[in-house]
């Protein structure tokens, strides 16, 4: 048997996806996320211009070898456009390994681990009272763990404060024009670093307050702080014992944790924008940090971030996998296979698709009190339906840019 076809589907129902469908030549169809949010189209055309016609007539079987082909083979390694399009492929050829199995994905990498993946929502609020409302509303769902991120006075719009209040969160960062059509640049939003750093502490102490001990607290920094800044937030926060703090600093300087590790032991959890085992390789040796936040959809696929994982766990480091609504449900499945397999799983973020979203894609896994399931069903368990696909069209949208109060270009 032989890969028979390679297509690329571009669709926006509400958002931006990117996925791949490869058919072999008994008529088995696997499907992949390669979606990369404000480049869905780079990476469209690497999968398009760049892989697809190498695909054809390869043996499906050879997972490891076409992983490692579409790696090393062009040179050019590494970047999230080329492991997106890597992964896309991964997924695809597992997707249909499982199902020619007739097994869910799981059951090829080595059975599960646990009965359910415990998962962490997100909540916001401009003010405290409606972040107090928000992750009242999740523990009452029987979420155990929730992501809180907070307003801060004298700032506008900031990431992850849906400026929806009372209800589901459901924040999409990346911006189309004001009359809903493709944009032509980026947002700009402003941030005052020791304006957040002075406000956040006394939000976690008021929901250990209202929440007690119990709760799963975890907040994101979005790489905004400098090392000593996020070394000192991190000292300051420890009395309330949060799940942990994510992305303090940016990482692509991995020595940069170092002086976050050395004054204080708020758990560390770090990755989202890094793409291969190497971007994490002081990272984990130095036990840098406690969760890798990679995604499977942006670290080359179930093969590459399985590979990814197993070195971290030999290092007591777990998995926290990046699960946001620009994963599509392709690339959430492949993460809950994962995390049901691998011994070294911490917890997965979960913010549920909108209904559109989950008209084009149709899903097998689901949720109950706290917890996820990737399902049953043969391989990844998620059907892509090209027809209601067709209907939303892909429009541009771009994550913002941030300044600082004198305008100078900072981190979002």
């Amino acid at each position: 048997m032989a890969i028979e076809s390679v297509d690329v589907s571009v669709t926006s129902p509400g958002r931006n996806f990117v996925t791949l469908k490869i058919v072999t030549s008994d008529g088995v169809v696997g499907w992949g996320d390669a979606t990369l949010n404000g480049r869905e189209l780079a990476v469209a055309s690497y999968l398009r211009d760049h892989i697809a016609s190498a695909l054809i007539g390869r043996d499906e079987n050879r997972i490891e070898d076409t992983w490692q082909y579409l790696y090393r083979g062009p040179y050019w390694r590494r970047g999230p456009v080329t492991m997106a399009a890597i992964a896309a492929v991964d997924m695809a050829l597992w997707d249909i390994k499982a199902k020619k199995a007739g097994v869910p994905l799981y059951e090829l990498l080595g059975g599960a681990s646990r009965d359910g993946l415990r998962v962490y929502a997100h909540a916001s609020g401009t003010d405290y009272a409606a972040l107090k409302d928000a992750v009242t509303g999740y523990v009452e769902q029987g979420f155990t763990a929730v992501r809180v991120q907070a307003g801060v006075p004298g700032l506008g719009q900031i990431y992850g404060v849906s400026p929806n209040t009372g209800g589901k969160y459901d924040y999409e960062p990346a911006k189309r024009a004001a009359d809903g059509g493709a944009a032509s640049a980026p947002s700009e939003e402003v941030w005052d670093t020791p304006a957040y750093l002075a406000h956040m502490p006394g939000i976690f102490s008021s929901l250990r307050e209202d929440f007690g001990t119990g709760l799963r607290i975890l907040h994101d920094g979005h790489h905004r702080m400098s090392p000593i800044e996020a070394a000192g937030f991190a000292k300051d926060i420890e009395p309330y014992k949060l799940f942990w703090l994510e992305d303090c600093t940016p990482a692509e300087d991995q020595t940069a944790l170092r002086v976050v590790r050395q004054h204080s032991t708020t758990p560390l959890a770090v990755g989202e924008v890094l793409n291969s085992v190497y971007d994490y390789q002081t990272l984990i040796t130095e036990r840098l940090i406690d969760y890798v936040r990679s995604s499977v959809t942006h670290t080359g696929g179930v093969t590459g971030l399985k590979r990814l994982l197993d070195f971290a766990g030999i290092y007591g480091i777990r998995s926290g996998m990046h699960g946001p609504t620009d994963i599509s449900p392709v690339g959430m499945a492949a993460a809950l296979h994962l995390g049901l397999a691998i011994h070294n799983f911490g917890i997965q973020e979960y913010m549920p698709h909108n209904e559109r979203t989950l008209e084009v894609f149709r899903t097998s896994y689901t949720y109950e009190r706290g917890f996820l399931h990737p399902g049953d069903a043969p391989g990844l368990g998620v059907e892509l339906d090209e027809d209601a696909a067709a209907a939303f069209e892909y429009t541009q949208a771009y994550l913002p840019v941030n300044r600082l109060m004198d305008g100078t270009v900072h981190d979002w």
